[in-house]
């Protein structure tokens, strides 16, 4: 009998509904899958069923893998890897348009998408991603600006990746049964014109800077990015008495391109 354990944020996915209407969104046959975190495998043998091309599993719990490859060890075209996804070299390992599938544990769901975003070669060798998430969680990666649940991740996910459908699942589709809800979101990568930022890491670092001072006036994080910040803000265009929630997207990329320009000059 296999024990969630609390220590990995372990909520094995059992309800079969939920289960089938993911494998339908994910358009399995003849297709490169991976699947992060699987479990018990209720998900991955409805993956198999449909004939996949070739599914990678990545299982962070060693009872678990070892459950895995006892339970599909007829599978010839599948790969388990006993590794925690955010250390995994995952975008060497995956292959021309997979399609990757996650019940993601919800102490680092946030990390695992923005991995996902961070891949050095961009457009990626996946197609499309389809995430569970607590639904807090969700809330803030599809909000609107001007609203409360915008922020970091928001404008993270909104530079490279579009949600082109979600859904919400109870908590009761789960065991053990967690105490927060949750939504699936259905994720395909793009290139985003107006965003011309040379390293992703600095868009984090930026946005950390305005949202970590999230009810205060965005003076304050200017005045930490540059020394002639009020010239600098009218060249944007930015108001300085704005909230860090009240900006666009496109604001925050092109603060970002202009801190990464002037670092070059100095």
């Amino acid at each position: 009998m296999i024990k969630a354990k609390k220590s990995l944020g372990q909520n094995f996915l059992v309800d079969n509904n939920i289960i089938n209407k993911i494998i339908k969104l994910a358009n399995i046959k003849n297709n490169h899958i991976v699947e992060i975190g699987p479990g018990t495998g209720n998900l991955t043998k409805k993956i198999i069923d449909q004939k996949p091309k070739s599914l990678i599993l990545i299982e962070k719990d060693h009872d678990l893998k070892k459950y895995l490859e006892e339970k599909f060890n007829t599978q010839k075209n599948l790969q388990i890897f006993n590794d925690d996804i955010l250390k995994f070299n995952l975008e060497d390992k995956i292959k021309k348009d997979s399609v990757i599938i996650g019940n993601l544990p919800f102490n680092i769901s946030s990390q695992i998408l923005a991995k996902l975003i961070k891949f050095n070669k961009w457009m990626p060798k996946y197609k499309k991603l389809i995430l569970m998430f607590q639904k807090e969680v969700a809330d803030k990666i599809i909000a609107k600006s001007s609203t409360s649940f915008f922020g970091r991740l928001t404008v993270l996910t909104n530079s490279r990746l579009k949600v082109v459908n979600f859904f919400h699942v109870s908590n009761n589709c789960f065991f053990p049964v967690p105490k927060v809800k949750s939504t699936v979101l259905v994720f395909v990568p793009f290139v985003n014109k107006d965003f011309n930022v040379k390293n992703i890491d600095n868009l984090e670092k930026i946005t950390h800077i305005f949202f970590s001072k999230k009810r205060k006036m965005i003076n304050k994080a200017f005045k930490i990015l540059f020394t002639n910040y009020v010239e600098i803000s009218k060249k944007l265009k930015i108001d300085l008495s704005l909230r860090p929630s009240q900006l666009s997207e496109k604001n925050y990329y092109q603060i970002v391109e202009y801190f990464e320009k002037k670092k070059i000059k100095d």
